[in-house]
């Protein structure tokens, strides 16, 4: 059973590999043994990020779990992740277009049971190994950017870091409302969105959130890093566009395939 649908899958594998730079064989043998393949390791990372498994549960005769966080800390040092993270927020904005007039904050709490040092105890899991992610996220729920961060950290004291995470996809709009719930409510917090000039909307402590769903029950957040990609390997093809903010979008690689 696939990952994603290849109508997802094949174009976001064009345009990652893209962006691999060349590499060359310096053994004078040759290599004794043969490297796996990108798109192999590619297909089992994307496993690892729809299913939330781990690299154990995944490796098979393929690719072993070894390899695949060796090739992952390899890309990740070459800024690949970050490069395809906007190119696919591009060509979302330019199919659908991204609301930047409202932004939701929010944490989001998950096990680590083997974070070490950057991991934290869970208030919501008997103490546990745990990590927070800070996301923003735009009027529809679009995850803009995020901070990690241990689980026992405070909502509010992540918030500057998170909104820093929106330069990447340009200026803002003059009039941008940034809507957090009530464990925002404090002074700090006034005064970090006062100092960005951006207005609040933050729900008091003690007093029932002014919308909520029509039957009653509670607003359900996006899942942080789910971000909802579009045909990215041809979204971008033409002339050179802007984001919605008017920053310009990031250049297509010339070695993707028209």
């Amino acid at each position: 059973m696939p990952a994603l649908p290849s109508c997802i899958l094949e174009p976001l594998w064009g345009q990652f590999a893209a962006l691999l730079p060349s590499r060359r064989v310096t053994h004078p043998l040759g290599c004794h043994r043969p490297r796996i393949p990108d798109r192999v390791i590619f297909d089992k990372l994307i496993q690892v990020l729809v299913f939330g498994c781990g690299y154990r549960r995944i490796d098979d005769h393929t690719c072993s779990a070894t390899t695949l966080r060796r090739r992952r800390d390899e890309w990740i040092a070459l800024g690949l992740a970050d490069r395809l993270r906007l190119i696919a927020l591009a060509a979302y904005d330019r199919m659908i277009g991204l609301e930047l007039s409202d932004i939701a904050v929010d944490g989001c709490i998950t096990k680590a049971p083997c974070g070490g040092q950057a991991a934290g105890r869970s208030p919501v899991d008997r103490g546990k190994q745990g990590r927070k992610r800070s996301v923003a996220t735009d009027a529809k729920g679009i995850p803009l950017g995020a901070v990690p961060a241990p689980a026992n950290r405070h909502d509010s004291p992540l918030l500057g870091a998170t909104l820093d995470t929106l330069a990447a996809v340009g200026p803002l709009p003059q009039d941008v409302t940034v809507h957090l719930d009530r464990g925002y409510d404090s002074g700090t917090t006034r005064d970090e969105l006062a100092h960005r000039g951006l207005k609040r909307r933050i729900a008091e402590k003690g007093t029932p959130a002014r919308s909520r769903p029509a039957d009653g029950g509670r607003w359900s957040a996006p899942t942080p890093g789910a971000t909802t990609l579009g045909n990215c390997a041809g979204a971008l093809n033409g002339a050179p566009r802007s984001w919605s903010s008017g920053l310009p979008w990031p250049m297509r690689s010339s070695r993707c395939a028209g």
